[in-house]
């Protein structure tokens, strides 16, 4: 029976906040996936479909893999890594959660897709300027905000000299507060992008699906 009491984003709120007490930062992520069991309700962001964002970009702008290499950082349950796939790139995806890798590779480990349990502070040395084409949808901004400059240069240093990043992220204007998880990137956040010899080269703001949230915004990123 389902539970229709149970709001799966005000418990991702209640168990950020339990780690967080204790002083575990991403402890959260892989004990929401196991609280889940397999219930991908119980997950807001599990909807065994690719981004809707990034899709809509990506196909207005033909994205074709070409067998490039792929990266998705944060893959969750690999949808987003399923459809790269499916536009011909060569993808390897990771996630600091076991949990969410194993289910993971029951829903695409038939597909010619490398699923690994990384942390994104701990890359494996060999992916460290590697891809062609790196993903990174809605990681930066559940991290606690004093990590925020550290993740982005972590993400920064998967992308190889003549390679594309593509961020999709909720946004907010630089003075905006923030008072609850998921915190949204700012256009100040974003430039830290370009520290790391990234140059911004589009910025698509996509209004919220959901009434009452931020906006998206989808950033393409070219390092040369």
């Amino acid at each position: 029976m389902p539970d229709n009491d149970f709001d799966p984003r005000e418990r991702v709120q209640q168990i950020q906040s339990e780690f967080a007490e204790r002083g575990d930062t991403t402890g959260w992520f892989d004990a929401l996936y196991k609280e889940a069991a397999g219930n991908t309700e119980r997950i807001p962001w599990a909807d065994l479909e690719p981004n809707p964002y990034f899709k809509e970009w990506a196909e207005r702008n033909d994205l074709s893999g070409d067998g490039r290499s792929a990266l998705v950082v944060g893959c969750g349950l690999g949808d987003d890594a399923n459809y790269l796939n499916q536009l011909g790139f060569k993808v390897s995806a990771f996630d600091l959660s076991p949990t969410a890798i194993d289910w993971a590779k029951k829903l695409y480990g038939e597909i010619d897709i490398r699923f690994e349990v990384m942390n994104l502070f701990e890359p494996y040395r060999g992916w460290l300027g590697a891809f062609d084409f790196v993903l990174e949808i809605y990681t930066i901004q559940p991290l606690p905000m004093e990590m925020r400059e550290d993740a982005i240069d972590a993400v920064s240093r998967f992308v190889k000299d003549g390679g594309e990043l593509v961020v999709v992220t909720r946004g907010r204007e630089d003075d905006e507060p923030v008072d609850q998880v998921p915190w949204p990137l700012s256009r100040k956040d974003l430039s830290r992008f370009e520290v790391n010899g990234l140059l911004q080269t589009e910025l698509v703001v996509c209004p919220a699906v959901n009434e009452g949230e931020p906006d998206r915004w989808v950033i393409k990123y070219d390092k040369n």
